[in-house]
């Protein structure tokens, strides 16, 4: 209980749904993933149990209907175990914005265990489910995996269903997996995704078949690396841990290519400025009216106060900064450059496919930090999804890997790219590349 990762355990609901596994366990009627236990991150919409995002706005809300993820993986024999602790409406890097306190790292409790889904991580890690669904807008799967020591997987976008999913940047968040293995990770994938007639985001794929797909079987392959030049801002942990990758894969067989990206350096102000405009928009809607908390100021003052009171610091920040970027006078300047920036990330990850099976990146530009280390530098804490962010402004599919340990023995994390709906090949290499780094 002290790792704070779980808000509400399923208790009753978990003991019913796991009878009945056993059920038909035994009378050898089990469905594709009878009887395996799943946390659910808090922004997830669960029918009667609570969903709050992590915020005082919507601490006693009940939804009253489930996200498809999760019809999917009760109709799958999953058992839905509780809901996990995450950064307010997932905003954030190190799950210290929650309403209902931090998430502590299980590898040093001094640690934090990243964010926005550090809960689902933690739960993972601390071996208290088989696996966990999170949210990623910007790595919020990929960098607490890093942190943690998980496998982290983010599908493609419209791979998977966001209905259910509390909005933070629509055209950004993607549902999607910790698990403790690859294999874990891909029986999940295959439950959960395919074509959603209440999404209409959802790409016209059927669900995938990746369990069935991960022998690898490649002869010869290309791996794109990033020129050393960009990996400048990285902990001399990371950079070892990479480096020792980097041989392995060439030992290994694989070619090595160097990769250019166009403009990295543009990755992060776009990606923050669409983020936040999305989320002006989105949160628009938590004003004391229809759910969740409501200020007992006067009706004139009644929504001011609901939302003053009922976000957080970190919230109202990029409310903030999403309402400046979509003002009069700053739309052309800001948003609308952001777009066209994103065209060019997309545009340049497609050339880059063309070259390589795969890129090879870092999950995160350092190990895990220390708990309040970086809390009053929000800068230098957007900067933990350095290596995260373009796989989402472009939609593309990617995955953080365990790789190695800094010198302390917190866990390092690496991470896949491959182009749009190449699940199937993510998840072979992932696999892969996990055995031959040890």
């Amino acid at each position: 209980k002290h790792l704070n990762a779980f808000l509400f355990i399923n208790e009753q609901q978990a003991l019913e749904m796991a009878e009945e596994s056993d059920k038909r366990v035994k009378n050898g009627t089990a469905r594709a993933i009878e009887g395996m236990i799943i946390a659910i991150k808090d922004n997830i919409s669960t029918k009667d149990i609570p969903t709050t995002c992590g915020s005082k706005i919507l601490q006693n809300y009940l939804p009253v209907y489930n996200a498809t993820v999760i019809d999917k993986i009760i109709e799958a024999g999953g058992i839905i175990i509780g809901k996990t602790n995450m950064d307010e409406f997932a905003m954030g890097s190190s799950n210290e914005t929650s309403y209902f306190g931090k998430v502590l790292n299980p590898h040093n409790n001094e640690c934090v265990p990243g964010g926005s889904s550090g809960g689902s991580a933690v739960a993972v890690s601390a071996g208290l489910c088989h696996a966990a669904l999170g949210s990623d807008t910007g790595g919020s799967i990929r960098q607490p995996a890093g942190f943690c020591g998980n496998v982290g997987l983010k599908p493609t976008y419209g791979r998977v269903s966001r209905y259910g999913l509390v909005a933070f940047a629509s055209s950004l968040d993607q549902i999607g997996i910790f698990a403790a293995d690859i294999p874990n990770c891909s029986i999940l994938l295959d439950v959960i995704t395919g074509k959603d007639e209440l999404d209409s985001t959802t790409a016209n794929y059927t669900a995938t078949n990746t369990l069935n797909n991960l022998d690898f079987d490649y002869t010869e392959y290309k791996i794109g690396i990033i020129p050393e030049s960009e990996l400048s801002g990285c902990d001399s942990d990371v950079l070892e841990v990479y480096k020792n990758c980097l041989k392995k894969i060439e030992e290994n067989g694989g070619k090595l290519i160097e990769i250019k990206f166009d403009f990295p350096e543009a990755w992060i102000p776009t990606y923050y400025i669409l983020a936040t405009a999305e989320a002006s928009s989105n949160l628009a809607r938590f004003d004391g009216v229809k759910y969740g908390f409501r200020s007992e100021k006067t009706e004139s003052e009644m929504m001011t106060a609901t939302r003053s009171e009922g976000f957080g610091t970190e919230v109202k920040r990029r409310i903030m900064l999403g309402t400046f970027v979509l003002s009069s006078g700053y739309y052309d300047a800001y948003y609308k450059k952001a777009q066209q920036v994103r065209r060019i990330i997309y545009n340049n990850y497609e050339d880059i496919f063309k070259q390589c099976d795969a890129v090879f990146l870092p999950a995160t530009p350092t190990k895990a930090f220390k708990i309040g280390e970086k809390a009053d530098d929000p800068v230098s804490m957007y900067l933990s999804d350095l290596f995260t962010v373009s796989s989402n402004i472009a939609g593309i599919p990617s995955i953080a890997i365990k790789a190695g340990k800094s010198i302390d023995n917190l866990p390092i994390g690496m991470q896949l790219q491959t182009s749009h709906f190449e699940e199937d090949k993510l998840l072979k290499f992932a696999n892969y590349f996990e055995s031959i780094f040890g």
